[in-house]
């Protein structure tokens, strides 16, 4: 960048967030440094090594019934087909041109049924790579932190009548989601530190001036116990139960039970830019549980025996998620990659080290001490999940997945699947 450039970066940055003082940002996540080492083993700044290995290093690799996992590999192939060719999925050593990605989902998307189909299509057309973690000191550990999600289950109504009385929200209007390399140089990089986006709103109060300020958005108290939205959001259902709409905020997606004994399925379609702070951390800070015992299951149960505290705590997770309808027949709730999860074979991941759509190998154990070995497909994100070794398996709804979820938290490691170069399929 030429000083020009840094000093208009600089500038533009200063007025944007000395505007926006006060706001929350959500900072999209940041491509890593490459530091080139052996051709073995190359490391992503910061914190990712990938070493490339042979689908024998792969534990479990052959007792998986990885035809399961072949629905959602093909959907994600789908979803990365409008990419231009040259555009770059992923980052650092693992970074290929869309156009490599088309290629090998070409062979699995004519993939036949049957585990040995896939397979052979997995290590013709990928190269799976070990994902460590590095302290930047010279200390790697192949082991991180596997957590579980699923899709919430509550009911609701159309209309706001009875004990339906706690809305679920659509995309705000006044929601703006400023994008500042919009306003720089296309080559322009923004300074260490400095995020892409901003989340908040424009201040009515300012118009009478001729400007209009960029304002943090509301909080969870101002919007659930303030109604701040009322003239500027659609409720999409009302329901019967706030502990359920907080679950719901905190998983992304649900099935909501309507009076007539129908479903409507909602996702994830926006959020208040403010910062996320997890509901268990809450309780145990003011003392309601003890250290170990903030499971979801516990968390759930205490919320719901006191329902004259639960607001008021829930309320200091200002983090605050808007929903959209899903389509009736559906297969699944969206992920961040735009297509439907699969249960068992889905995973929300960091995407500054897991391109979505690639292949992942896990290697855990599931809340039960069984052995979780299998394909999934990164399909997903969430607030909780960065580093570099880090994933949530998603369990797929109802209350045994959500039992599954609530007790999930295991060291475990992964394996991810990248395309091989365009002319050098695999032997």
């Amino acid at each position: 960048m030429s000083p020009n450039q840094r000093l208009l970066a600089t500038a533009l940055v200063s007025a944007l967030v000395g505007a926006v003082i006060g706001v929350t940002v959500t900072k999209r996540l940041q491509p890593p440094v490459v530091e080139r080492e052996p051709a073995d083993q190359v490391r992503a700044e910061p914190g990712a090594v990938y070493t490339p290995v042979g689908v024998s290093a792969l534990p479990g690799w052959s007792e998986d019934t990885v035809v399961q996992a072949l629905p959602g590999l093909k959907r994600s192939c789908n979803a990365l087909k409008s990419l231009s060719p040259d555009t770059t999925i992923g980052n650092g050593p693992i970074a290929r041109p869309a156009a490599a990605w088309h290629a090998a989902c070409a062979q699995l998307e004519n993939t036949q049924d049957g585990d040995a189909n896939v397979r052979a299509t997995l290590e013709r057309a990928f190269m799976p790579y070990r994902v460590t973690a590095s302290s930047g000191a010279g200390r790697e550990t192949a082991k991180g932190v596997f957590t579980g999600y699923y899709e919430s289950e509550l009911n609701g109504s159309l209309v706001q009548t009875g004990a339906y009385q706690f809305p679920i929200y659509g995309p705000p209007r006044n929601l703006i989601v400023a994008n500042l390399k919009n306003f720089l140089p296309k080559a322009t990089q923004l300074p260490s530190g400095i995020p892409d986006t901003l989340v908040g709103r424009l201040d009515p109060e300012d118009a009478g001036a001729g400007q209009r300020r960029l304002q943090p958005f509301f909080t969870r108290e101002e919007i659930d116990t303030g109604h701040v939205l009322a003239d500027d959001a659609d409720v999409l259902l009302w329901a019967d139960d706030p502990v359920a709409v907080h679950v719901l905020h905190i998983q992304g997606s649900g099935r909501v039970n309507m009076p007539d004994g129908s479903q409507q399925r909602i996702g994830f379609a926006a959020h208040n830019g403010r910062a996320f702070k997890g509901i268990g951390s809450i309780l145990l800070e003011a003392g309601m549980l003890q250290p170990g015992g903030a499971s979801m299951i516990a968390v759930r149960d205490w919320l719901k025996g006191h329902p004259d505290q639960a607001i008021e705590l829930m309320n200091r997770n200002t983090r605050y998620i808007f929903f959209r309808r899903i389509p009736a027949g559906t297969d699944g709730p969206i992920g961040a990659l735009g297509v439907p999860l699969t249960a068992g074979r889905s995973l929300a991941v960091d995407p500054r080290y897991i391109p979505l759509g690639a292949p992942v190998w896990l290697d855990l154990k599931d809340p039960d001490n069984v052995e979780l070995q299998r394909l999934v497909v990164a399909e997903d994100v969430g607030g909780a999940i960065t580093g570099p070794v880090r994933g949530d398996y998603f369990w797929g709804h109802g209350e045994d997945a959500f039992h599954k979820a609530a007790r999930m938290k295991s060291q475990g490691s992964y394996f991810v699947f990248i395309p091989r170069p365009v002319g050098q399929p695999g032997t």
